[in-house]
């Protein structure tokens, strides 16, 4: 029990001169949709702190393209329901993890504070 609590001090006292960094992860992103919605879809990634690393027509899907990005985890969740409303319901997308990535400016700020809120 007192080690626990020696660990804790040391912990809590020596952390922050540490420089700790909150890290996310990135997943790689490939969305497909019909052509003509590629535009939207753009604008749905780049709204969710997303990296547009191109377009291209999907192999073998005439009329389709596949959109690639790079896009925060914590951004996908709900994604799926813009996308479809977007591209009349015919958009899907497909994603696996890419790396971690410090997270910066208001996003970081919301995290800290969240935490702060939850250990009172």
């Amino acid at each position: 029990m007192a080690f626990q609590k020696a660990a804790q001090k040391a912990m809590s006292e020596l952390m922050p001169s540490c420089g700790p960094v909150l890290l996310e992860p990135i997943l790689r992103v490939a969305i497909s949709v019909p052509s003509e919605f590629t535009p939207r879809v753009q604008r749905i990634v780049t709204g969710r702190r997303g990296q547009l690393l191109g377009f291209d027509s999907k192999p073998g899907w005439r009329g389709w393209d596949e959109v690639q990005a790079l896009m925060p985890a914590g951004e996908i969740g709900d994604m799926i329901v813009d996308l479809r409303s977007q591209s009349l319901g015919l958009g899907w997308f497909t994603q696996e993890f890419d790396h971690l990535q410090e997270v910066m400016g208001r996003a970081s700020e919301q995290v800290v504070a969240a935490r702060a809120e939850a250990l009172k």
